[in-house]
């Protein structure tokens, strides 16, 4: 009797290690809602105070979303989830400078993961089976699988609240983007967009509706702690930038999406001088390559942008949004302050 107590009380034990070990553990755990009366306070916070504008929910295919602080970007964030009920996620993010030292500066590839849950406020995310389509079938040399990298970037692990608040039942993907030039970005993306519309099609899924895809990205990083600030360190500076982020938005991002549309977005974030610090500067561009490539395979259509809402920590302050366990990450003035934009992309 008691060997057997040990055999079971072995493989519990062994069990609740395995679920740790392949659970995605939270990064940032200050600047967003990590439980379900947190998250509930926050969104009935924003659907008293958050304009919308009256963005439609038919026909949205996809969307550009802030990583920052709830407490600074929330109201940025609100016009696009608000008219997301999809059931699974491809979440396209980025690859921090922080996480590139950790990682030692990978470039030309995506990164992956092999986590069987990420957390939510609300209960454990799974992750589709379309991630393992993609590790099956896309070029090895496009990809890695690093958890590690994964564990330390919070730009996919903070829209998964917002997600999860809307749909409990959420499957994502999640994909990082390292750095990569245009002519790498058609390669991968085109094997890529491939692989989930044949995953679409084979599940019979509707674009929008069963499966959306998110890029995340924040704006302009502006100030001397992020060696940018090439119009000054004042009000009018401050005006400049963000003036500049809203045309760089409406020009590149208001229009038809297509590889033309994605070449004038990175000539204004790579090359143009000064250049504004986007941190999606390679998630942006690659994930609309791939997700025109998908609508145009699955549904033979065309997508365009709308952005929803552009602002900065400046320009919001600190959302009043009491008695919850969110804070800060970051300071907001003159010498560092960041932008955002949520952005959403229709079937044409």
């Amino acid at each position: 009797m008691k060997l057997m107590f040990f055999i079971i009380a072995a493989l519990l034990f062994g069990s609740v290690n395995l679920n740790a070990q392949y659970t995605r553990p939270i990064k940032d755990t200050v600047g967003f809602a990590w439980s379900a009366v947190d998250m509930d306070r926050f969104i009935g916070y924003l659907n008293k105070n958050a304009n919308d504008e009256g963005y439609p929910a038919n026909g949205l295919v996809a969307g550009i979303s802030p990583h920052d602080d709830y407490l600074y970007a929330g109201k940025v964030y609100y016009p696009l989830y608000k008219n997301i009920r999809a059931r699974e996620f491809v979440i396209i993010g980025l690859t921090h400078g922080t996480v590139r030292k950790v990682i030692k500066d990978p470039a030309d590839i995506l990164i992956l993961d092999n986590f069987q849950l990420w957390k939510g406020p609300y209960a454990g995310v799974k992750v589709s089976p379309l991630r393992d389509e993609i590790q099956k079938n896309l070029n090895p040399s496009y990809y890695t699988i690093n958890n590690d990298a994964q564990s330390v970037e919070h730009s996919i692990e903070a829209l998964i609240p917002f997600i999860q608040h809307y749909n409990r039942e959420i499957k994502i993907t999640p994909i990082m983007v390292t750095a990569m030039d245009l002519d790498r970005m058609e390669l991968i993306s085109s094997q890529l967009s491939q692989i989930i519309s044949n995953y679409i099609d084979k599940n019979n899924l509707k674009l929008g509706s069963d499966i959306f895809f998110l890029i995340s990205s924040d704006a302009d990083h502006y100030g001397k702690d992020f060696n940018n600030s090439p119009f000054g360190e004042d009000e009018n500076a401050h005006k400049t930038a963000t003036d500049n982020d809203k045309r760089i938005a409406k020009e590149c991002l208001m229009t038809e999406i297509n590889s033309g549309a994605v070449k004038n977005l990175t000539d204004e974030l790579w090359d143009k001088k000064p250049t504004p610090l986007w941190c999606g500067r390679y998630s942006i561009p690659f994930g609309l390559l791939t997700v025109s490539k998908v609508v145009k395979e699955t549904a033979g259509k065309n997508i365009e942008g709308k952005v929803f809402k552009y602002s900065d920590t400046v320009t919001e302050g600190v959302l009043p949004v009491k008695n919850t366990k969110m804070g800060l990450t970051a300071p907001a003035n003159f010498t560092h302050w960041c932008g955002w934009l949520s952005a959403g992309f229709y079937l044409k």
